[in-house]
């Protein structure tokens, strides 16, 4: 059962100055700096609006967001938009999910290394699906798919894994033709999983061996490209983690999919059930109990510690479009795979000017009604900047 109304920014309001303190040296700017924008997402800090009904003149206030994407409040309306951007680029077909994950030795170093890892894990994830989709033994086809990077767990713990959603075919080689895969089937998973596993390593050994990995702490020897491998030579032949689910029925579901999986944050604040100050409690499933639901408490600062395991490096892109989905001319692609379908071009309507008419088409809630009254139109009268607040009576902006 959910707190009502208790957000991570509570959380972090209260700990985050204590937090800061005692990890110091241990924090990254960028953990700092998603740590300021959640503690003062809507808040005075950010500076706001006020609006006025022009029938009953009930006034409300409005504080910016802060528009981090870790940040649990401010992904809805960026999740709306990026999902109706993907509505024409749709094809026809059935979808699959495919989801790559990598053992917990991999994670340890990706925890040092999240940039360097975190994109090997794409390249690798993408070339093992391109060399298999194209292979004749299995679809024989250039295909394409989009690519969405998760580092958690529902225990909130660091587990890096790659969700692909694909169109279930592709274009022939001569480009003339559109091939299909077998119905409700798209590649073999342990096809997949041996040369994921193969090029990942590939890359890391690669990688270790250029210098541009770091490694701290207990795992400060695997420096050494020569220990690297003796670390990494028992996972090189076990099987890793890689499955394919069932298809989705259609677009619509392919579409509800990728909204709850696109802008996704760690944690999302319906998630948190209590917080007393010095404990915070969520909901969470166990997935190695039959997907039990289940409540976990955890110390106030290990919370946020969990919740910043998950900060990716500045302008680390999470989700990535690859083959025909790749964004340089996709649109003529896909146009090109409709005829080849003799499908219909999706066409969408013009967008509307203004974020309070492109809020209300991609949420269904409206802005401009007042909630007082439930008749009139809220009006912009005035804004105030950063670190002030608004004065009443308010003024008319000139």
């Amino acid at each position: 059962m959910r707190a009502t109304g208790l957000e991570v920014a509570d959380i972090f309001r209260q700990v985050g100055p204590a937090f800061r303190q005692g990890h110091a040296a241990a924090l990254s700017r960028g953990e700092g700096r998603v740590m300021r924008a959640i503690e003062t997402c809507r808040t005075a800090a950010l500076g706001g609006h006020v609006e006025q009904c022009d029938a009953c003149g009930h006034q409300r206030i409005a504080f910016n967001s802060c528009r981090n994407r870790h940040c649990p409040k401010c992904q809805s309306l960026a999740r709306a938009q990026w999902l109706e951007d993907r509505q024409a680029k749709l094809l026809p077909v059935e979808y699959f999910h495919v989801v790559f994950t990598v053992p917990q030795e991999i994670a340890a170093i990706a925890y040092q290394n999240k940039a360097v890892v975190y994109d090997i894990l794409f390249h690798a994830a993408a070339e093992t699906l391109r060399t298999i989709a194209a292979d004749p033994r299995h679809l024989g086809a250039s295909i394409g798919f989009i690519s969405i990077l998760h580092t958690w767990g529902q225990n909130l713990m660091h587990h890096p894994h790659l969700h692909c959603v694909v169109p279930g075919g592709g274009l022939a080689p001569d480009g003339q033709r559109w091939v299909a895969c077998r119905p409700g089937f798209f590649l073999p998973v342990r096809v997949l999983s041996r040369l994921f596993r193969r090029l990942f390593l590939e890359r890391l050994h690669q990688a270790s061996e250029e210098g541009a990995l770091r490694f701290f702490t207990s795992l400060a020897p695997l420096q050494e490209p020569a220990v690297l491998a003796t670390y990494l030579a028992p996972i090189a032949r076990t099987e890793w983690v890689v499955y394919s689910k069932p298809p989705f029925g259609g677009a619509h579901q392919v579409l509800e999919y990728l909204g709850r999986y696109t802008h996704r944050v760690a944690i999302s604040n319906n998630r948190l059930v209590e917080f007393t100050g010095r404990t915070v409690a969520f909901a969470w499933k166990d997935y190695r109990h039959e997907s039990r639901r289940k409540v976990m408490r955890l110390e106030a600062g290990e919370f946020v510690h969990r919740f910043l395991l998950h900060v990716l490096p500045t302008g680390f892109q999470r989700i990535r479009h690859y083959g025909l989905l790749a964004n340089r001319n996709r649109d003529a692609r896909l146009e090109h795979c409709r005829e080849l379908m003799a499908a219909p071009v999706v066409e969408l309507p013009a967008a509307p000017i203004g974020y309070q008419d492109r809020y209300q088409r991609l949420t269904g809630v409206s802005l401009r009604d007042c909630p007082h009254c439930g008749h009139g139109q809220m009006i912009l009268i005035e804004s105030f900047l950063p670190g002030t607040s608004a004065r009443g009576p308010p003024r008319v902006n000139a």
